[in-house]
């Protein structure tokens, strides 16, 4: 959304509504569920909802394992998570 409509990020709120030209970014930490993401387009009209819930870390555990391993059989260097991906 930000390339695409030339956006600029605005991480704190203000006492002002955002100008025309920024998106607006915000995170919670809360209730028990060790994973729940959900990303928000918003409009006046519409909202689409994209989300993710984990119920457990056994997921992020396995996950951080399976980095591990892909990156102890390659050269020193920089990765990114994508690498590990195959991306």
């Amino acid at each position: 959304m930000q390339e695409v409509r030339k956006l600029s990020p605005v991480f704190q709120w203000k006492d002002q509504p955002r100008k025309t030209d920024e998106i607006g970014v915000h995170s919670l930490r809360i209730g028990s569920l060790p994973g729940e993401h959900e990303v928000l387009f918003a409009s006046t009209d519409e909202v689409l909802s994209i989300k993710h819930e984990s119920f457990s870390n056994q997921i992020f555990a396995e996950g951080a394992v399976s980095a591990a391993f892909w990156l102890s059989n390659q050269p020193a260097g920089y990765y990114q998570l994508a690498d590990t991906l195959g991306g």
